[in-house]
């Protein structure tokens, strides 16, 4: 799901993530002189952000797919970036003043672990943060997709059981990896589409479960979702707001 292009992301996800990452380090309370860790990467949405408020020296980032990794060394040169999953850092104990998660922790194949990964490499008293769609509450960028698959195919498996995509999840978890001060809150987002083929386009690159999903379609199948889609389209545009959970707590003081 995320070995396509760089760019095929960028039209898919990045349109959403990139002004999430404002609000996102906002929550985070990113500010100039830490050092911060991306966890999750991507091409770099969130680096972007990070590395105009701490300079590319003050971020290190983590990304699983070899493409992605790439493609963040391409785009910023200076940031450290490493290729691995967030159940294994390859980084040392302590190590950060904030240690954030964007869009991430849901694909994680073990979340628990990776937030407790999160944790260890921040320093006593540091941000561990993480943000996830509103999958489950419909208010996730992808709902008007998933609902029109559901009408076509009613075995359609949708994003809203994953981890952290619905209230309250994302907390539990960060409490459960043994962080403190756990507080939760609602980033909302809104992007314009200024045609249909414009929103449209990116589900075909094949990325992330709903691009997958509709790869695996049968054509007929395929253009039965995308005419369901068509239809809820409003003639002049869409502005679409999206909303992602979002969590964030301290790593215990040193005793």
């Amino acid at each position: 799901m995320f070995t396509v292009a760089a760019e095929a992301y960028d039209r898919y996800m990045g349109r959403y993530s990139r002004p999430l990452a404002v609000a996102f380090a906002d929550f985070a309370e990113v500010r100039a002189g830490q050092r911060v860790l991306d966890v999750g990467c991507g091409p770099g949405a969130l680096v972007a952000e990070l590395t105009g408020r701490v300079g590319e020296a003050g971020v290190v980032a983590v990304e699983p797919s070899e493409t992605f990794a790439a493609a963040a060394r391409e785009r910023f040169p200076a940031v450290e970036v490493h290729e691995a999953v967030a159940e294994r850092l390859p980084l040392a104990d302590d190590a950060f003043d904030a240690v954030l998660a964007q869009l991430v922790v849901h694909f994680m194949s073990d979340p628990l672990g990776g937030v407790r990964e999160m944790a260890r490499v921040a320093r006593p008293g540091g941000v561990v943060a993480a943000c996830v769609w509103d999958h489950g509450g419909g208010g996730g960028p992808l709902t008007r997709f998933w609902e029109a698959a559901a009408e076509v195919d009613p075995d359609a498996v949708d994003e809203s059981d994953l981890t952290g995509s619905r209230q309250g999840q994302l907390g539990r978890l960060l409490r459960e990896a043994g962080l403190e001060a756990v507080e939760e809150t609602l980033l909302s987002v809104t992007v314009a589409h200024a045609t249909f083929e414009d929103w449209w386009e990116p589900f075909t690159f094949g990325v992330g479960p709903a691009g997958a999903y509709l790869a695996a379609l049968d054509p007929g199948r395929a253009a039965l979702v995308r005419e369901r889609c068509r239809a809820d389209f409003p003639a002049g545009g869409l502005s679409l707001t999206a909303s992602a959970w979002a969590a964030r707590g301290r790593v215990p003081a040193a005793t």
